[in-house]
């Protein structure tokens, strides 16, 4: 496997957005340099977001760390190359942390005020993520326009492992593109459930940055990285989480329903064996099969791994 690292051509029209603030819209840089912007895009540089047609800069060590890891993966021959990735992206990474206009890390609360903005940092913190995201989205219905690009991310997430965890309001229930939403994603692994209380929408990234909305209308959010408020934050969801109702999003769709765990983990835990044991025999992270299982015990409302395996035992009879 071989990689392509970003020409010099790329690179100075990476330098020259992050000039201006690591975003700029589509159309202008493709009058700029159209090849150049097609080829950030395609090596992950840029990330274009259809809503408002404009291009975000990702940092340039998530993009290095995503090459390592298909590196890694691809033969022993290649992990000298996959050792020096992120290695050959430095000066990029350099230019990324010294832009006037980049967001300072070391602020443990940052106030954003407008949504292309709010929409910019997300996609950002998103670039970076690799474990969780634990949303509180109230409201009822989801906004209609962002939900094809958000399948596709979601979507991308769960197949990298990331556990998607999400709370609604009962409004959800009776909107059908939302309806139609959330039995796609759950279908995939996404975990959706409905709490009939109030609640502010928040977001949660990998339990290292969140994100709360600081206005009624939700028009300025505060990004949070303070560990003690994160923990806070995180209990708050959790507490929701647990009160919140299970919701069968395909039955409502008109969908048959699946639990989307492979038949081949649902036999070893039926035949008894423990969550590392069945990591161990199928070649997964212990993190990834640990998902599986907490949708397998939502699909069967089981509340413990034991009731989950006897349910399992009892199927397979």
């Amino acid at each position: 496997m071989t990689i392509r690292l970003p020409n010099e051509t790329e690179r100075a029209l990476y330098r020259e957005i992050l000039a201006q603030g690591g975003r700029v819209m589509f159309r202008e840089a493709m009058q700029q340099d159209p090849e150049a912007v097609l080829g950030l895009i395609d090596l992950g540089l840029l990330v274009r977001h259809v809503a408002d047609e404009s291009l975000t800069a990702v940092n340039p060590r998530a993009v290095g760390a995503r090459l390592s890891t298909e590196l890694r993966g691809a033969a022993t021959r290649k992990l000298v190359q996959a050792e020096r990735a992120a290695e050959q992206l430095d000066d990029l990474s350099q230019a990324y942390d010294s832009t006037p206009q980049r967001v300072d890390r070391r602020s443990e609360v940052q106030h954003v005020a407008t949504g292309q903005q709010i929409r910019h940092r997300i996609m950002q913190i998103e670039a970076e993520m690799r474990e969780e995201t634990l949303a509180l989205q109230p409201g009822g219905a989801r906004p209609t326009r962002f939900m094809r690009q958000a399948l596709v991310r979601d979507r991308a997430f769960l197949a990298a492992g990331v556990v998607l965890r999400a709370v609604y309001q009962p409004g959800a229930l009776i909107h059908r593109p939302t309806v139609s939403y959330a039995a796609s994603v759950t279908r995939v692994g996404e975990r959706i459930r409905v709490l009939d209380e109030p609640f502010r929408k928040m977001l949660i990234f990998d339990r290292k940055v969140a994100i709360i909305s600081a206005a009624p209308d939700d028009s300025s959010a505060a990004f949070v990285e303070d560990p003690a408020v994160l923990t806070t934050l995180v209990g708050l969801f959790e507490r929701d989480w647990a009160r919140a109702a299970i919701v069968d999003w395909h039955a409502l769709a008109g969908r048959p329903r699946e639990s989307g765990v492979p038949s081949e983990l649902t036999d070893l835990l039926a035949a008894g064996l423990t969550q590392k044991a069945i990591a161990s025999r199928l070649g997964l992270s212990e993190r990834t099969v640990a998902a599986q299982l907490a949708r397998l015990r939502e699909h069967h409302g089981a509340e413990t791994l034991f009731q989950l395996g006897w349910l399992m035992r009892e199927e397979a009879r």
